[in-house]
């Protein structure tokens, strides 16, 4: 079988959109969407009335008309809404989850994944966290209607993912176990999905293929256990290091920090290539592989290539707002750019890295100043109330509100709102009202972006575009195709 070389990372929330993974499929690699709160990101655009038309081309391709027409009613803004009023909230995800949002997830989806392989041949695939459970399920479905060649998967350890693809393309309930803190012993909860149900019977499911699934691992345990134990068939691996974007796996033992307060990684948490390549999968090397000559030695170690986030991050094609973008590009030319892995910032208790900027939630005085929400809640955790019905907090949510709920005051302590903090990233963060402004971005990046993103840049020129990416890091590979 033949891979891709380059896997352009899956960047969330929509830094990776479909217009990024489009231009990275169209030219023979693994362009990548990003899963992580579609269904809120899709609710946005329409409420800035659908710029381009891009979404209204998508649901007319949407294999059921009446659901896609309620969505479209219930979120679409004609000439989009005022600047400074608030986007309308779409539901939050349950147990189980309300029919709007399971509809909402579908469609979103479907949509990005469409307009990401529209009028080419390419391979296109879709990266979700595992620690973001509850939309799992409608959103793998909204992403097979639509033919994802492959589903992508870390920040956890998703076991369940492969065979709830086998089961998807057979048109088969599927249920995924979902992690609830303060559950009794041997007590167990499931989001579940009928594709039958959401579809309207048998005859109108259509058939799907089952997409290629690679997990985002961290170690050469993790690789056995998931070949050997997962639920169904693993493709294969993307190996991440402690050097990309986004969450980080944590170090192995207790956390360390070193002087600046960043967790301390060793040699244990060098990811065993030999194990891995043992067990006989296709891999991807990720985490620094930005760069020449970094795709052909990953193919010395026996990797199929690399996965390539912070590079594709900046260009001309991501979803980043421009005038960030512009912002990290100057600051990496001069080399005053600061990338922190920041032990707390994250509701999900893994290590995010963040880009310190003035005017983002990385930034202290920013932070403070912000006044805690949690209103889009994709980083909530479940847990168990005393009645044994469920309740949902985060840790970055008000803290009072929190202690309430049974959380520990310590587990508030620099969590940041990363799901109201990326969506500003790509410009469409929440008005504030009664304020001037919106919410503020958090920017995240791996550590390349600190010196990295010159290489990629034509003289005369101040931007660069996922073609110059893949030119800078293709010029050196002399292997075969």
């Amino acid at each position: 079988m033949s891979y891709p070389k380059i896997i352009q990372g899956g960047m969330g929330v929509a830094v990776s959109d479909w217009t990024l993974a489009r231009a990275v499929s169209k030219l023979g690699q693994l362009g990548v969407v990003s899963g992580t709160a579609l269904d809120t990101v899709f609710a946005r655009r329409l409420q800035l009335g659908d710029v381009g038309g891009h979404l209204w081309r998508a649901v007319q391709h949407f294999p059921f008309p009446a659901i896609a027409r309620r969505v479209w009613d219930r979120f679409f803004v004609p000439g989009g809404k005022a600047a400074d009023q608030p986007f309308k909230l779409a539901p939050l995800f349950g147990v189980p989850s309300s029919q709007g949002i399971v509809d909402l997830a579908v469609v979103a989806n479907f949509a990005e994944v469409f307009l990401a392989k529209e009028g080419h041949t390419g391979v296109v695939g879709i990266n979700f966290l595992e620690k973001i459970q509850l939309p799992t399920l409608p959103s793998i479905f909204g992403a097979m209607l639509a033919g994802v060649d492959y589903i992508l998967m870390g920040a956890g350890i998703p076991r369940a993912i492969p065979g709830i693809l086998d089961e998807l393309a057979r048109k088969c309930p599927v249920k995924l176990k979902i992690d609830i803190e303060d559950a009794t012993h041997g007590e167990e909860f499931f989001s579940t999905f009928d594709p039958v149900a959401f579809c309207g019977g048998e005859d109108k499911t259509p058939a799907l293929k089952r997409p290629n699934f690679l997990a985002i691992i961290s170690s050469a345990t993790l690789a056995l256990t998931l070949a050997r134990k997962s639920s169904g068939h693993v493709d294969g691996f993307v190996v991440e290091g402690a050097t990309a974007g986004g969450h980080n796996a944590p170090p192995r033992g207790p956390m360390q920090l070193n002087e600046r307060g960043e967790p301390i990684y060793g040699e244990r948490d060098l990811p065993d290539l030999e194990k891995i390549r043992g067990v006989g999968l296709p891999f991807w090397l990720a985490g620094s592989y930005g760069q020449p000559g970094k795709l052909g030695e990953a193919q010395r170690l026996g990797a199929a290539g690399v996965q390539v986030g912070t590079a594709f991050a900046f260009c001309e094609e991501s979803g980043i707002d421009p005038a960030i973008k512009r912002a990290v590009i100057d600051k990496s030319l001069s080399g005053t750019l600061e990338v922190f892995t920041d032990p707390v910032a994250s509701p999900t208790g893994f290590p995010f890295k963040v880009v310190r900027m003035e005017n983002t939630v990385a930034d202290l005085p920013t932070y403070v100043e912000r006044k805690r929400v949690c209103d889009l809640g994709f980083l909530r955790h479940v847990y168990r109330k005393g009645d044994g019905t469920l309740g949902f907090r985060c840790p970055s949510e008000p803290v009072d509100s929190f202690l309430r709920k049974g959380g520990v005051a310590k587990d508030t302590e620099g969590r940041k709102c990363v799901c109201n903090g990326l969506f500003a990233t790509i410009g469409l963060g929440q008005p504030l009202p009664g304020q001037a402004g919106v919410e503020a971005p958090l920017l995240t990046a791996g550590d390349d972006v600190v010196h990295q993103l010159a290489r990629f840049i034509k003289p005369g020129c101040v931007s660069y575009s996922a073609a110059d990416v893949l030119h800078v890091l293709l010029e050196e590979d002399k292997s075969p195709e």
